[in-house]
């Protein structure tokens, strides 16, 4: 793999690691590939963070990749089908290579929590060494980053 894509999955990891959100960091380690500053990626990553909103739902590095899918893939014309249905492939196989990497997209299950969500639960925790210990969320940053640079590099079996 080219050493510039090496170079982004490391800055995906970092950029988690300075209290960024999954999402925000796997787009920001690729966006200046589509014209945009780092800290445009952390605000359009932001409301992605804890599974959407800390609802646990899809996990924010699987957004990242849907995001970027979109940068670099999506159509510019509301009734460009083929090209929406292009997007629509891209982001359907960068998930699945996800998945089928981590078990699961879905936060929840890749953070081994049992039930529903809590309503109101949107404080984040503390960043601190006990939650990077007890997390995978760091490693799911660098799957996600990794899944996208090996697509970028054009390697079908990414994420493997």
């Amino acid at each position: 793999m080219d050493k510039n894509f090496d170079n982004r999955v490391e800055r995906a990891v970092e950029l988690f690691r300075q209290g960024y959100g999954c999402c925000q960091s796997v787009v920001a380690a690729f966006a200046d590939l589509y014209g945009f500053t780092e800290e445009q990626a952390a605000r359009i990553g932001a409301g992605f963070g804890g599974g959407v909103g800390r609802m646990r739902m899809m996990c924010g590095a699987v957004s990242g990749l849907v995001v970027l899918a979109g940068m670099k893939e999506g159509q510019t014309e509301g009734s460009d089908r083929t090209g929406k249905a292009e997007c629509y492939k891209t982001v359907q196989e960068l998930v699945s290579r996800f998945g089928d990497a981590n078990g699961s997209i879905i936060c929840a299950e890749l953070l081994g929590l049992k039930g529903p969500v809590p309503k109101g639960n949107y404080v984040p925790d503390a960043r601190n060494a006990d939650y990077y210990a007890k997390r995978p969320c760091a490693a799911k940053v660098e799957s996600a980053a990794r899944i996208f640079a090996d697509y970028l590099a054009g390697e079908p079996d990414a994420g493997e």
